[in-house]
């Protein structure tokens, strides 16, 4: 990824910017998958975060993800953006279901 593609996006409020993992080419008994078989994967690793929601009275809530987090989300959160040749996903944080640790 180019630095100055991921400069020019910048999530909004509680917003996320994820790069989705690359779908499996084969089955885990071999077999391998042609493009209409895919999925899309559940998982990415978040590049960029937003600075927060505000809350009833107007305090700051800042996201708990960070870039570099990787995260499981819903197979159809969030919006996917083209800059150039990268395809990026744009979500809500509320849309992550959970952060996956380090072994």
């Amino acid at each position: 990824m180019k630095g100055s593609t991921l400069s020019k996006l910048a999530p909004l409020a509680d917003r996320v910017l994820v790069r989705r993992m690359k779908a499996e080419e084969k089955t885990k008994g071999g077999l391998y998958l042609p493009d209409v078989s895919k999925e899309k994967p559940e998982e990415g690793v978040v590049l960029a975060v937003g600075p927060g929601h505000r809350s009833e009275n107007g305090t700051l809530i800042p996201c708990a993800l960070k870039p570099g987090d990787r995260v499981i989300f819903g197979k159809y959160a969030g919006t996917e953006v083209r800059v150039g040749e990268d395809i990026y996903d744009i979500m809500r944080e509320a849309d992550v279901y959970c952060v996956i640790g380090d072994d």
